[in-house]
């Protein structure tokens, strides 16, 4: 089974309570190929600009990671400047500049039109729907989003919404989708769109997965240092899809327990500023991560 991402790469600022990172790899792309490369091979679409230099990727060739879709565009890469306080549930935007990423218009590479797993990381809807008519016949489709579409383009996201097999949204953006309050039902509202399954971000209180029989939640797994939150989002969502392209069976359980490693995968990116936990992060850390997270969910 083949897993595509379509996403951003960009050269992260961040600074936390525990200090500032400057120009760090990151990006929904680089998060969620990293992520899912601890289960599966990935393949990448994504746009840089001159400034982005070869190397910044070199250490990709040691994952499962194919980089034939990444290209190279005039201009500067798309750079993120972020700032958390407190608890770090939310980031302050301090500036943020599109460069070469607000123009892109994603060509999937002929060996990647038939990828049967594909995740739309966060991004304009349009777009989104124009990498997915791209893609012949996929298994299954994902898509991430954020307030800012539901505000600015919830036309465009709804008629996205009615060709996609799962959608990733945190509380909020459930209800403010739905215009309402109850979550439950706000996520049946949504399945009735089209969609086979919802996964409802939490934070540090875990995922639900809501499919239009059956729902399921995971809490997140505890950590006792969280350094940087950025990209946390997307690692769980490359631990997920990671894991489903790695299954023969689409099956309740096998959904379950991707969202487990998604939170495991997810906790690991956050223990460190950027990639670097996910850097030092062997395979039997991830099991046994993933065997205390069913430890803690067994009566």
């Amino acid at each position: 089974m083949s897993l595509l991402v379509v996403g951003s790469i960009a050269f992260d600022t961040v600074e936390t309570p525990f200090g500032k990172a400057e120009r760090i790899l990151g990006g929904s792309a680089v998060y969620f190929s990293y992520s899912a490369s601890f289960f599966h091979k990935v393949n990448l679409v994504g746009v840089v600009g001159e400034d982005f230099h070869p190397e910044e990727l070199s250490f990709f060739k040691a994952r499962q990671i194919d980089l034939a879709g990444l290209k190279t565009e005039p201009g500067k890469t798309f750079c993120w400047h972020g700032r958390y306080h407190g608890d770090m549930g939310r980031a302050e935007t301090v500036a943020v500049h599109l460069n070469t990423f607000g123009t892109f218009q994603p060509r999937i590479p002929e060996a990647y039109k038939k990828s049967d797993y594909v995740f739309l990381a966060n991004g304009n809807p349009k777009l989104q729907k124009s990498v997915l008519e791209q893609i012949k016949r996929p298994k299954l489709v994902v898509c991430d989003t954020m307030d800012y579409w539901i505000k600015n383009e919830k036309k465009a996201l709804l008629d996205l919404i009615g060709r996609i097999d799962g959608l990733i949204m945190n509380n909020d953006e459930v209800r403010e989708l739905t215009g309402m309050y109850h979550l439950i039902a706000a996520a049946r509202e949504i399945l009735k769109w089209g969609p086979k399954l919802l996964i409802v971000k939490k934070g540090e209180h875990g995922a639900l997965l809501i499919t239009k029989k059956d729902f399921f939640t995971v809490p997140g797994y505890p950590v006792e240092v969280v350094r940087d939150p950025t990209g946390a989002g997307d690692s769980f969502a490359g631990g997920m899809m990671g894991y489903l392209a790695g299954n023969k069976q689409l099956s309740f359980k096998t959904f379950k327990k991707s969202l487990l490693y998604g939170n495991v995968i997810a906790s690991f990116a956050i223990e460190d500023f950027g990639l670097e936990r996910l850097k030092r992060t062997r395979d039997q850390e991830v099991q046994n991560r993933y065997k205390k997270l069913v430890q803690m969910m067994t009566i």
